[in-house]
């Protein structure tokens, strides 16, 4: 059994140790890391599983960006630690996360991954939403988490400071 809760400050060590030991250190390289830089995440949508015994499962992570000049969600990064993957545990994460952005009226998703994995959740290719190089344009995926969520948006995506 796995609890989703809300990420808090005190977190935040583990997190990272996590995020470091599924994606490596030099994650904090990749473009979208740019995105990300001086802005703090959507505290609301930040959410770790943890098994019975408080063990850190899984953690996932939002970043407030504008597409084209529209208010957007940029998922990621989301990691499950080693030990429990297979389990369900992003899975989990992924649509807790997005039931609780839609609910906060966010009306479209951003990230860039694997197509085929993130299809299951409603994500496909977005064409027309431009990351920072050197992301491959094959890899940047959207969801609309409202009815014409995605329509008309394009352009570059840029940071966007939210406020609660």
């Amino acid at each position: 059994m796995l609890h989703i809760l809300q990420e808090s400050p005190n977190d935040s060590p583990e997190v990272e140790f996590l995020y470091d030991l599924a994606f490596a250190p030099g994650r904090r390289a990749l473009s979208s890391y740019r995105l990300r830089d001086g802005v703090p995440p959507v505290a609301a949508l930040c959410l770790l599983a943890r098994g019975q015994g408080g063990d850190l499962a899984g953690a996932i992570r939002y970043w407030p960006v504008l597409v084209g000049g529209h208010k957007a969600l940029l998922l990621g990064p989301v990691a499950v630690h080693p030990t429990r993957q297979g389990e369900g545990v992003g899975a989990q994460l992924i649509n807790e996360s997005l039931q609780r952005a839609k609910a906060l009226g966010w009306q479209r998703v951003i990230l860039v991954g694997d197509e085929p994995f993130y299809r299951r959740f409603g994500f496909t290719r977005a064409f027309g939403v431009i990351m920072p190089p050197p992301t491959n344009p094959n890899r940047v995926l959207g969801r609309a988490l409202a009815k014409n969520g995605f329509e008309g948006i394009a352009g570059p995506v840029q940071a966007y400071e939210y406020k609660v």
